[in-house]
């Protein structure tokens, strides 16, 4: 792997082991959400949606389902069995509060503050005196109710399958965003009480499983940046340093990428959400500690998904047996499995990874995922949901537990939550900051306040992403000022699919991407996938970058069997499908070499959107994004189509 100059000043840093007292953050950080406002035609309205609709569906229905009963049941102020399926339930109120903290961080709502607070002294009513806090088993630790779940004598006995440590760390997440968004200690202080509970019975000559599901390793590190308490930031490498030891514990093997240690691991096994939220925290490892180890580790573990486990929406995990991946170029479309969860993951992974090397390939990734295999797994009204987020549909196999479509809940609802804990903090994904740069990673109408070399720059970007592919970015430093300005060029735009050679376009893209700074067209520089734009900046200053879309015919590389000899369609960052709904409903055609497809402007439901129109087979069709399809009801659906004989 070609390995930049960057990338091996960092190797350099690296080799220089640090002890405990020098750890270090990120080289890149990302720009707070608060100063981000977002004005963007395309996500504001999703945001907006969670905001205004799928935070209190969510919470309702956790009421209809006694996820809050459970707190008071585990408080004794309530007498009761447990109630639910799932001995991560706890975990669907902690999401939801994340989501709502990232949700008042970019929009003040005092009702919703209130409620959060209302919410929180429940949980405080279900934490054990010590700080214990899984209602479950809190209520009934040798009778749970799900038969997959081992009873037990005590705490973390069956850390396998308990999901203790799992429920942990999403009260973690959800502490951190809280306390950021508030300033309040409420949900913090119940976090750090079981924080520290874990610091006092795990670690060596104490307790040394690992958690069974991943995520309390980066909901410690967060702890860890809010209180500078080094145990929480120990407790989560010794976590990941004992996975795959078998002199500390009896191994759970490749579904929980339990079967050798995470540094020797270089294919992504197993259920994908685990891997994925595993491979964050090594990655924070790799950064905070300067870790070789871990950092040629997601090296090589991104390579493998990238190029050989992927699917063209950015979804990942291949197997609905295990919500797992495959093997090598093992991507099923009608049973793919594609968790909504897993492509969440794959984003706040991806972003980490950027952050530590600055190369934009990770941001490919995390758009391709972002407007496709991510938000695919919500309806436009916000209450309807897709666990699994395959790229096909007969209209008959029912892959989303049950049903060919999606549904208003699950009886485990990991995926909605997960997606409102997501989305409102989408803002902190745009622009990062290193020293004397500004990376522009996402386009999406804003306007930011930022500081750069402790000067205050006010940036504001026009566009009407990803419908068409100009940008218009008004740049106003308090002061003239001399700094970089890094613009993303999208790996579609320089005619790569993706990073790698998973997936290729069979036509090249031969209009030119165009600068221009105060009007001037200038000359680009491109360096690991950015513009680069060093120049003493003025009030005023203004830059249009113009990205030429066309409609791409894309192949998969040809060890991927089940899409040989087909074809996709892709239009700038998005994937697009043929819907029962808009073509012949058998959506048995197959393209022409020389098929002519027209963009055009359509409403699907609410949402105003690029279509394909077009002829195959003599026959009318229509194509539209990917992200939509299921939302007009049961039907077939495909991504990937036959190519026409020649």
């Amino acid at each position: 792997m070609k390995k930049s100059f960057y990338f091996l000043l960092l190797l350099v840093v690296i080799g220089c082991a640090p002890n405990p007292s020098q750890y270090h953050a990120y080289p890149i950080a990302t720009v707070d959400n608060r100063n981000v406002v977002l004005t963007d035609c395309f996500w504001l309205p999703k945001i907006k949606t969670i905001q205004d609709t799928t935070i209190k569906y969510a919470f309702d229905k956790c009421n209809e389902e006694g996820r809050m009963e459970n707190f008071l049941i585990a408080g004794k102020v309530k007498e009761g069995k447990t109630r639910g399926k799932m001995p991560f339930d706890d975990t669907d109120l902690y999401k939801i509060i994340e989501g709502a903290s990232y949700s008042l961080l970019i929009k003040p709502n005092p009702e919703l503050d209130v409620y959060l607070d209302s919410i929180i002294a429940l949980i405080q009513i279900g934490q054990e005196p010590d700080g214990y806090l899984t209602t479950w088993f809190t209520i009934d630790r040798k009778s749970p109710p799900a038969t997959w779940v081992k009873p037990s004598e005590n705490r973390w006995e069956n850390e396998i399958s308990s999901h203790e440590l799992y429920n942990s760390g999403h009260l973690f997440e959800a502490a951190a965003a809280h306390y950021r968004a508030t300033g309040k200690r409420n949900l913090l202080d119940i976090a750090l009480k079981n924080a520290d509970l874990l610091v006092a019975n795990f670690g060596p000559h104490k307790l040394h499983c690992p958690p069974g599901h991943q995520i309390v390793e980066t909901g410690l590190i967060k702890l860890y940046h809010i209180t500078q308490n080094s145990h929480y930031l120990e407790l989560s490498k010794y976590f990941l340093d004992i996975r795959g030891d078998s002199l500390t514990h009896d191994l759970y093997g490749d579904y929980n990428q339990d079967q050798v240690p995470v540094t020797q691991q270089t294919e992504a096994v197993g259920h994908a959400v685990r891997a994925e939220y595993m491979y964050a925290g090594m990655t924070d490892i790799a950064a905070i500690y300067h870790d070789k180890a871990y950092l040629d580790a997601v090296l090589n573990l991104w390579e493998n998904i990238v190029n050989q486990k992927m699917y063209i929406t950015g979804g990942i995990g291949a197997r609905h047996e295990g919500e797992a991946f495959g093997e090598n170029y093992e991507l099923p479309n009608l049973t793919a499995y594609n968790e909504t969860c897993a492509a969440i993951a794959s984003v706040h992974w991806n972003q980490r990874m950027f952050l530590l090397t600055g190369d934009s390939k990770y941001f490919d990734i995390i758009e391709r995922t972002l407007y496709n295999g991510l938000i695919s797994g919500i309806s436009v009204d916000g209450k309807m949901f897709f666990y699994p987020n395959p790229l096909e549909s007969d209209g008959l196999y029912a892959f989303n537990t049950g049903s060919c479509t999606r549904q208003p809940w699950f009886d485990c609802s990991c995926c909605p939550t997960n997606l409102i804990r997501f989305l409102p903090s989408i803002t902190g994904l745009i622009y990062a900051v290193n020293t004397d740069s500004l990376f522009v990673n996402l386009f999406m109408s804003n306007t930011a306040d930022i500081l750069i070399n402790e000067n205050k720059v006010d940036i504001k970007q026009q566009t009407d992403y990803p419908w068409n592919g100009k940008i218009a970015i008004s740049v106003n430093p308090e002061k003239d000022m001399i700094f970089t300005l890094k613009l993303r060029i999208p790996g579609w735009a320089k005619n790569d699919a993706v990073p790698g050679n998973l997936y290729s376009y069979l036509e090249k893209n031969e209009e030119k991407i165009t600068l221009r700074i105060n009007g001037k067209e200038e000359q680009l520089f491109v360096t690991k996938g950015y513009v680069e734009i060093t120049k003493r900046w003025a009030k005023n200053d203004k830059v249009e970058l113009v990205l030429p879309m066309i409609i791409h015919r894309v192949v998969a590389n040809a060890k991927v069997k089940v899409d040989s000899n087909k074809v996709a369609f892709e239009y700038g960052p998005i994937v697009y499908c043929a819907e029962e709904i808009d073509n012949n409903p058998s959506l048995n055609f197959s393209i022409p070499e020389n098929i002519t497809l027209k963009v055009e402007k359509k409403y699907i439901i609410s949402e105003s959107v690029n279509v394909l129109n077009g002829n195959a087979d003599g026959e009318d069709i229509t194509l539209i994004p990917y992200y939509l399809w299921s939302n007009r009801g049961v039907g077939k659906m495909k991504v990937w189509f036959p190519m026409a004989e020649k």
